[in-house]
């Protein structure tokens, strides 16, 4: 007498109802560049260790000139010969580059 065994996978069609929707690769947007390379970070922490002589041009044309002695994510705070320690922001900040003289 021979028995009749039963099949232990599920019917096929269940199987593609409850399976997940895949969306084709084409639709996938791509991600975008880096917002933080840490350029910014490494060029001031460079800036402060060598002491180096600045120029900071703000935005109104006010031109300030001194060392950078520390930054964070919103402002630097440059210390000048004469004067007293101003703290920018970067916001306002149009350009700097190594003072010269």
């Amino acid at each position: 007498m021979e028995m009749m065994r039963k099949t232990l996978r599920p019917p096929l069609k269940r199987t593609v109802e409850s399976a997940p929707e895949r969306k084709p690769q084409g639709d996938k947007p791509k991600a975008g560049p880096n917002e933080h390379t840490n350029a910014e970070n490494f060029y001031y922490a460079k800036q402060i260790q060598q002491k180096t002589p600045m120029v900071v041009l703000l935005k109104g044309g006010e031109e300030i000139r001194g060392r950078i002695e520390w930054y964070d994510k919103y402002a630097i705070r440059v210390a000048r010969e004469e004067e007293p320690a101003v703290m920018v922001y970067k916001a306002g900040i149009r350009m700097m580059y190594k003072d010269e003289k």
